[in-house]
């Protein structure tokens, strides 16, 4: 019933954003859209303030942008979003990303991104959103490091290491994926339920535009995958959510 992961922000929701969010509330709990670029703030609480109890927002920088803000520009985000607590659920998404950056110099500023982020996150008592693309083991090692407790790694895709996901006690994400990755239903099938979450990283990853109410087909892959009911599914899956991020009730 919520949708952990979303871009509401994103430009392809410009010309019907109060749409898509008016249709959401009508079969959603909630939804939680993700910032990963100082650009992107005002819009998403805008959103969180005009929705509040609805909208909620998890705050980052996506490692992808690692090479496009300086040191100044991390630094007056991270105290925009100190200063704007009260108003974000999580830290994300961040982590690492060595699909899209290869240089072993920018590789090691995202690392130490990263565990900035971390800190920020442990400091402010919140979760973290983590993105790892070709870069779980070192993602993963980064977090035990930080003895980071309360994570949600965001379509996550090495089942090999779903057995150190489960024992630090964290949850996945899985998304509309499902539909044609092999090694992202391994990791459907492998994880407790009481520790996955639903999304969709909307407005991608859908037969064009992808929208939230999409969860409710993530949750039937699910279902299918684990051989479970859709509503076991549904349900356990809210609920996590609603522990992990601690949303209003």
């Amino acid at each position: 019933m919520i949708d952990v992961h979303c871009h509401l922000e994103q430009k392809e929701y410009d010309k019907d954003r109060e749409e898509v969010i008016a249709r959401c509330k009508k079969e959603l709990k909630a939804v939680i859209t993700c910032c990963a670029h100082p650009d992107d703030f005002d819009i998403t609480m805008d959103m969180v303030r005009k929705h509040r109890g609805f909208v909620y927002a998890s705050v980052g920088i996506h490692p992808e942008y690692i090479k496009d803000l300086d040191q100044e520009q991390i630094e007056r985000f991270i105290g925009i979003i100190e200063q704007s607590k009260d108003d974000i659920v999580a830290i994300g998404e961040i982590g690492l990303d060595y699909y899209w950056i290869k240089e072993d110099y920018w590789r090691e500023k995202q690392k130490e991104l990263f565990s900035r982020l971390i800190e920020l996150a442990k400091k402010l008592k919140m979760p973290v959103v983590i993105h790892a693309r070709d870069a779980f083991q070192d993602a993963i090692e980064i977090l035990e490091q930080h003895d980071a407790k309360h994570v949600c790694m965001h379509m996550f895709g090495a089942n090999h290491l779903v057995k150190r996901i489960i024992d630090n006690g964290w949850y996945v994400s899985l998304n509309l994926i499902l539909r044609r990755s092999k090694k992202h239903k391994k990791v459907a099938r492998d994880m407790p339920l009481e520790r996955l979450l639903l999304e969709t990283d909307s407005p991608w990853l859908g037969n064009g535009r992808n929208e939230p109410l999409s969860i409710k087909e993530v949750a039937s892959l699910i279902a299918g995958i684990k051989k479970i009911e859709f509503t076991d599914v549904w349900k356990q899956c809210g609920k996590n959510a609603i522990e992990l991020f601690k949303l209003s009730r």
